[in-house]
Formats: C-alpha cells, sequence, structure tokens
C-alpha cells in the first residue's frame, strides 16, 4: 500500500507559505532536495546519481535550527536532523543555522567529511551583503572545528565545508542564477602547484531563483522555484517534481499497513474499543493507573492478532509513546 512521504506531506502543509522562512526551511531540509542541490552545485558529487546522493552520501539526519524535523512524526530516513547546527564562543556570541549536516565524498570512499550548511534567504537587501555572511558562515564551521575534527597543531585534518544560499526574491540582474565563490591558487611570481585539497576548503554558493519564463529557468532552478512557489498548488507541485525530477511522492508501507492517519477508524473499532472495554474492567479491579495500562496491553494484542502487525506498529498505531514500548514489549513476552 502506498502513502504520501513526508515531502509530499510538507508540500501540502505548506500551501502557499512554502516561501516563509520556517516551510521553506522543513522543505529544503529534505534529503533527496538536499541531494538535488548537491548534485547540481557542488563539484563533489556532479556525477552522482542523486538516489544515491539521498541514500548513501548524507551521512545522519541533518537539523533545522534549533527544532528537530517534523517532532509530531517519525523520520522514516526522510528528513534530516543530524548534525549540531549553533556554533557559539564567549566572545563572539551564538550563530544558528539554518540547516546543517554532514556529507560524505562519493569517489574516494574515504571517512573525509564535507559540512555544509544550507540558507534559505527571502530578503536578499537585509543590511549588507549575503554573500559576506556565507562566507563568514563557512568560517565559522571550520574554526568550529578545532577540538571536534582536530586539536593542536594538526590543521592537515580540517575538513572542507560549504554554505549555500537558496534566495527566493533577488533582484533582477541577480534572477536564475547559480554563483560559486571559492578559494583559488593565483601565482603572481614563478610557477607552484600545490596539492588543491590543502586550500580548497571553503565554497559559498548563491541560488538565485526567478523568472520561469528565462532561458536558465530549468534544472536546480526550476525544481527550487516550484518546491518554494507560494502560487502553485500542492498538487500541481508533486505533479511537476515526480514527472520533471522523478521524485517519489509516496511510500510503501510495509506488509500492506495503510498510514497510521488512515488507520483511526478500523483501530478504533477493532482495536481500542475492545482493547479499553477490557482495560476498563481490569482497571476496577487494580486501579485506575494499571487498568489503563491492561487496557492499552489488551489493545496493542488486539491489533496484532487482527491487523496482522509487529508490536512497533500495533504502538504507532496506538500513539503510545516511544518511552513506553519497552514497557509493553516486555510484558508482551511475559
Amino acid at each position: 500500500m502506498e502513502v504520501e512521504n513526508i515531502l509530499a506531506k510538507n508540500i501540502s502543509a505548506a500551501g502557499d507559505k512554502a516561501a516563509y522562512d520556517a516551510a521553506c526551511k522543513k522543505l529544503l531540509a529534505n534529503k533527496i532536495i538536499l541531494a538535488w542541490i548537491m548534485k547540481s552545485c557542488l563539484e563533489e558529487y556532479r556525477e552522482s546519481d542523486v538516489n544515491d546522493i539521498a541514500e548513501k552520501y548524507i551521512e545522519g539526519e541533518p537539523q533545522i535550527a534549533k527544532t528537530a524535523v517534523n517532532p509530531d512524526e517519525g523520520h522514516d530516513g526522510e528528513q534530516i536532523r543530524g548534525a549540531k547546527n549553533e556554533d557559539s564562543t564567549i566572545q563572539e556570541g551564538t550563530v544558528t543555522f539554518d540547516i546543517r549536516f554532514y556529507a560524505v565524498l562519493p569517489k574516494s570512499g574515504e571517512t573525509i567529511r564535507l559540512i555544509i550548511n544550507v540558507e534559505a534567504q527571502n530578503d536578499f537587501y537585509p543590511g549588507y551583503p549575503v554573500i559576506k555572511r556565507g562566507i563568514y558562515y563557512c568560517s565559522r564551521m571550520i574554526s568550529a572545528q578545532y577540538g571536534v575534527e582536530f586539536t593542536d597543531t594538526h590543521y592537515e585534518k580540517i575538513k572542507k565545508v560549504y554554505s549555500i544560499w537558496v534566495c527566493a526574491d533577488p533582484p533582477k540582474y541577480r534572477q536564475n542564477t547559480v554563483t560559486r565563490y571559492a578559494v583559488s591558487e593565483e601565482n603572481l611570481i614563478g610557477e607552484v602547484k600545490e596539492k588543491k585539497e590543502n586550500y580548497d576548503l571553503l565554497t559559498a554558493v548563491m541560488i538565485c531563483l526567478g523568472d520561469p519564463e528565462d532561458n536558465n529557468y530549468d534544472g536546480i532552478l526550476k525544481l527550487l522555484n516550484v518546491l518554494l512557489s507560494s502560487e502553485k498548488k500542492p498538487e500541481e507541485k508533486k505533479r511537476i517534481l515526480q514527472e520533471d525530477f522523478a521524485i517519489r511522492m509516496t511510500k510503501e508501507l510495509e506488509s500492506g499497513v495503510t498510514d497510521v492517519c488512515n488507520l483511526s477508524k478500523g483501530i478504533e473499532e477493532k482495536g481500542i474499543a475492545i482493547g479499553m472495554e477490557r482495560g476498563l474492567k481490569a482497571g476496577m479491579e487494580a486501579g485506575m493507573e494499571q487498568g489503563m495500562e491492561a487496557g492499552m496491553l489488551q489493545a496493542i494484542k488486539n491489533l496484532m492478532d487482527t491487523l496482522k502487525l509487529t508490536a512497533e506498529q500495533a504502538m504507532a498505531a496506538l500513539k503510545v509513546p516511544e518511552n513506553e514500548w519497552l514497557k509493553y514489549a516486555g510484558k508482551l513476552n511475559e
């Protein structure tokens, strides 16, 4: 049974507010969207398949600002949560990155990591050049590696960082452009050749969206324009992303079980009603607290028997707090 995945749900939830800060960050934080950005803008992933990037090279589950992604539903490996996204010092104060995560290099197979920060920017003129802020963020991500990636004078262990800015409403001269700012080698006197990995440590990328009628409106620019559009309806966005970019909007649930959201009726009729009835009876004998626990335990058993669910699926369907799963699992095994 196929149901909408988290990206599709977030598109529906954002509606015409997709370009607003919180909604924008949540949409950009999906692994497949990040994979498209990486393939389009980062030279290290230019030859990689977007699905491989999403599944193999994005490490962990990156995080949005201070708030975990979709706290009210499971991440299911689609949404990102991982690396610490706050960097602070006593003197400099706190810097909060919009979306931050680690990525592994695809070709070498080594444990080298790129630390990538993606920023959503709706105001291109916030009182300073946005690119300067991007380079500042790169600098902070490098300095924050001391004591984590390297100590003492082991500067050879510094990992490359990227700061990527998606600008939804840039000035006209910037529209439909992708621009990279990086450290490069320039010989002023004589000819020398330093290994690129020794200086290619920070890169800022500006992705500026624009008019769909423009000649450059294609690829990552079209994808992000559609995703963050406040004019297109959610169903139209899903159709374009699926047809033009092969981005799936559904997922297959194990054992043909339907989405928890759509199970409520069946659960109430076949599980909770029976479980609560028996639970209340037990509660009158052993006290309200024990009765509720017994009722929930019976409801879990009923769902497992009636709908052929696993214990974890039944507890998820009944919205049992995850910190109580072990307790009920232990009682099921008694």
